[in-house]
């Protein structure tokens, strides 16, 4: 009997630390950020337009990506196909990728019936926008791939396997968004949007030459430093160094084009989007914080300088039914300074006009 209640006793004390242990990883952080005082103001000279970008014929689908177009004045933004954030683009036709003027205006649109959960949007040095496909839809061989577009829509490169999560070069898992080098053109691909309490969690960089050749892999899954568990965003500072959106780590990442760890950045929350100015400011979106995942952390945007870490603006989150309101994830910087969001959960883009 006394064996029976000690086994048992065991058998509940496991379990319990099993479900400390999954609870821990769903909530996110490091023990280094877990330390950090909460950062929930800041300046805010900015008039918020929601509902910015009007597609035509039909409604918003959620929305992760917003980039701006070479021109320093129109806006690219993806979106799900269909309201709310599922279930997505691998059933339908319709167009996920758009070009909108500085008005708003949708100029066009493409990509109908090429992807399964559209997600980051890249617009390189040359006008070509680059567009990740973050879920394997393995019925109708969609997903998990990066694509390459010419302005117009034609397809100029395709990187992974359609509909299937693997290792580079031959597929990629659950990319989150893909960046070129405008220097000589290498591709950054983010990954994974992988659920992180799957002990197989897959958390790196992939990099492959501008022709699509795979060149090496950035980082491992972890809380360390070049580590990562749901790499969400990538950008380029004024020394060519890659800024990482480290999203369940709560924190931003600043790493050499090899990979090697410069600096840790632990102010601007729970990053689902980031931008860099050629001022070196940061641009950050947090969509995500509440009190279970992040404590006592608000959600909105926070603006600061790469160089000291230091956020200087706040602007909150959109008011909702939720206590803790909305936030876009994708985040983008015109060249007069406005901001766009992409609104993953109340749909569209949001301009935020500099005042």
């Amino acid at each position: 009997m006394r064996l029976r209640i000690l086994n048992a006793s065991i058998v509940v004390v496991c379990l319990t630390l099993s479900g400390v242990t999954l609870l821990a990883q769903a909530r996110g952080g490091t023990p280094q950020t877990d330390k950090v005082t909460p950062v929930n103001s800041g300046a805010n000279p900015y008039r918020v337009i929601r509902d910015w970008g009007k597609i035509e014929g039909r409604a918003w689908g959620g929305s992760n990506g917003v980039a701006i177009d070479k021109d320093g004045k129109t806006v690219w933004a993806v979106d799900r196909c269909s309201p709310g954030t599922t279930p997505g683009c691998a059933n339908t036709n319709v167009n996920p990728v758009h070009h909108f003027d500085e008005s708003g205006k949708e100029i066009k649109s493409f990509g109908g019936g090429m992807f399964a959960w559209p997600h980051g949007i890249h617009v390189d040095r040359d006008g070509n926008i680059w567009v990740a496909d973050s879920r394997a839809d393995e019925a109708t061989h969609k997903g998990s791939v990066v694509v390459k577009f010419a302005p117009d829509g034609k397809v100029l490169m395709t990187l992974g396997k359609p509909g299937v999560k693997g290792n580079p070069p031959a597929a990629l898992t659950e990319p989150t968004v893909a960046i070129t080098d405008p220097r000589n053109g290498d591709v950054y691909v983010a990954e994974s949007h992988t659920d992180v309490t799957d002990p197989n969690l897959v958390g790196r960089i992939s990099v492959f030459d501008k022709s699509g050749k795979f060149l090496r892999t950035i980082g491992k899954t972890g809380t360390g430093p070049g580590e990562f568990r749901t790499p969400h965003a990538l950008a380029w500072d004024s020394m060519g160094r890659l800024v990482v959106a480290d999203r369940h780590n709560h924190r931003v990442q600043i790493l050499t084009k090899d990979g090697k760890f410069v600096q840790e950045l632990d102010n601007f929350g729970r990053i689902s989007g980031l931008t860099i100015d050629s001022n070196d400011m940061i641009y950050t979106a947090d969509s995500e914080s509440t009190e279970r995942v992040h404590p006592g952390w608000q959600r909105g945007i926070r603006i600061g300088s790469v160089k000291d870490g230091k956020v200087a603006m706040f602007i909150p989150a959109h008011k909702t039914d939720a206590p803790e309101g909305a936030m876009g994830e994708g985040i983008a910087i015109d060249a007069a300074g406005n901001i766009y969001t992409a609104e993953a959960n109340l749909r569209g883009v949001t301009k935020y006009v500099k005042q």
